[in-house]
């Protein structure tokens, strides 16, 4: 987990938190198994991750993709720049 988010991810956290998507609840930084979810929607089953241009086709994240969709969640993975 980090402490600091990056601008994207605070960006974005801005329009999650306190149910302000549709009144959809989202956690931010959440652990699951090896690796922590940038933003999950458990009710949905839905992970949102903020990849930056040093993740680009990395394996260490299709790695964490194919985990994460294991335990029958839908994984978005953003491209986003990290500012």
């Amino acid at each position: 987990m980090r402490r600091e988010p990056t601008e994207a991810e605070d960006r974005l956290w801005h329009e999650l938190r306190d149910r302000r998507l549709d009144n959809i609840k989202f956690k931010r930084q959440m652990p699951m198994g090896r690796y922590v979810a940038d933003f999950v929607c458990p009710a949905a089953k839905l992970i949102v991750e903020i990849d930056g241009s040093q993740h680009a086709e990395s394996r260490h994240d299709q790695e964490r993709d194919t985990e994460l969709k294991a335990r029958d969640f839908g994984c978005c993975v953003s491209g986003m720049p990290t500012f």
